[in-house]
């Protein structure tokens, strides 16, 4: 285990098998169709990389960066694009690939704005659900794991760009963040 970290919350095997169950879960409602999958940066990146090796179903690759304008804590309820999509959503099943859904700011725009679009459905994927910091009315259709409101780090995960590549789930020692 990383030095910085209090501990692990989520093993790489928990990680790898639960990857697994969601992907053929989405693989089962997606029969017959080739739907566009769009990774959010860079957070997601190694679960939209182990998940797509677990789908079975054709598709299509994408990736979006996005964030909200304000500082801090603050939001001014407008959602950034940093890097749009490189193919258009138009009537394409959606399957949008994230991290951790916190407050929900950042999903529930970005739902919003493939449909309004024009994508057919929207999905969402997501490894990590913290429901205690929910402040939007988004709900994942996929959820690998549920977790409390820690501040965790790996598997794609940072805190100042460190620790994403860290093959675990681990909680953030407070020391290292409240400096």
């Amino acid at each position: 285990m990383h030095k910085d970290c209090e501990r692990i919350m989520l093993t790489e095997q928990e990680l790898r098998s639960r990857v697994k169950e969601v992907a053929r879960q989405v693989d089962e409602r997606y029969a017959g169709k080739t739907p566009l999958i769009v990774g959010i940066l860079k957070g997601s990146i190694i679960f939209y990389s182990d998940f797509i090796r677990e789908l079975t179903c054709p598709v299509e690759l994408d990736f979006m960066a996005v964030s909200s304008y304000g500082s801090g804590a603050v939001s001014s309820g407008k959602l950034k694009i940093k890097k749009d999509l490189d193919k258009g959503v138009l009537g394409r099943d959606v399957i949008v690939v994230e991290d951790i859904i916190d407050s929900g700011f950042t999903l529930a725009n970005l739902k919003a704005l493939l449909l309004e679009r024009g994508a057919a459905s929207v999905v969402i994927v997501t490894l990590l659900n913290k429901a205690a910091r929910r402040e939007y009315d988004i709900v994942p259709d996929y959820n690998c794991f549920d977790i409390e409101n820690e501040f965790v780090v790996g598997y794609g995960l940072d805190y100042n760009e460190r620790y994403r590549n860290l093959p675990y789930i681990g909680i953030l020692k407070r020391s290292v963040y409240e400096k």
